[in-house]
């Protein structure tokens, strides 16, 4: 199953607005990854589980209420921002990453999609200003140094059911990673929400702030 029903699969409640957007994902993507290379290729006919399903996997953990800012670090082509803004789209969300050419994708399929509430920029995420509910990030280098990026970057006002903090996609044995980061740390295992084998050593890593 490697196309819109996977998400429908798991997320039975979309309207119809959100599943035309999550649909017209696939051919946005192969056009824009034709010119610049913001996906592995391998992965392009695993589209739907590979990188939406995946960046979904942190609606599973938190479902973000009406107004909650979310910083999108070293997004990429647009991942996990993108599929969590058409979920959230009364959420705001602010795609960071150092390589121009892939924030110029993030915002060609934001404007394509109508996605009003996704800006992109092209930074590192250390210069970016503002305070943000929760960081969002799908293993773009190691705990440590992400956490010195991220540093000040957190409002102290907590409006969601979880407080304030990162939210990271990440596989494999995390243990050595993890050992010199002193705070609150939750492991959440993806294959406990999806049955495919991809998901079988992904989890959602949440830190408190």
């Amino acid at each position: 199953m490697g196309n819109i029903q996977l998400i429908s699969k798991y997320f039975s409640d979309l309207s119809n607005d959100q599943i035309e957007k999550f649909k017209q994902l696939e051919p946005l993507y192969r056009h824009w990854n034709d010119q610049i290379n913001v996906i592995s290729r391998k992965d392009t006919s695993n589209f739907y589980e590979r990188h939406v399903l995946h960046s979904l996997a942190i609606a599973k953990v938190v479902q973000f209420k009406p107004g909650t800012k979310i910083l999108d670090i070293g997004t990429g082509g647009g991942f996990p921002g993108i599929p969590l803004a058409i979920l959230f789209p009364e959420s705001e969300f602010l795609l960071v990453d150092s390589i121009g050419k892939k924030i110029k994708v993030v915002k060609e399929i934001a404007s394509t999609l109508d996605l009003n509430n996704v800006q992109g920029i092209h930074e590192r995420a250390e210069n970016i200003d503002g305070q943000f509910d929760f960081i969002v990030s799908r293993a773009v280098t190691a705990m440590p140094k992400f956490l010195k990026w991220t540093k000040g970057k957190f409002l102290k006002t907590n409006n969601n059911e979880f407080r304030n903090g990162i939210l990271y996609l990440k596989g494999g044995n995390l243990k050595e990673e993890m050992e010199t980061v002193r705070k609150a740390i939750q492991y959440f295992e993806i294959p406990d929400f999806y049955s495919e084998a991809f998901f079988e050593t992904k989890k959602v890593v949440y830190l408190r702030n």
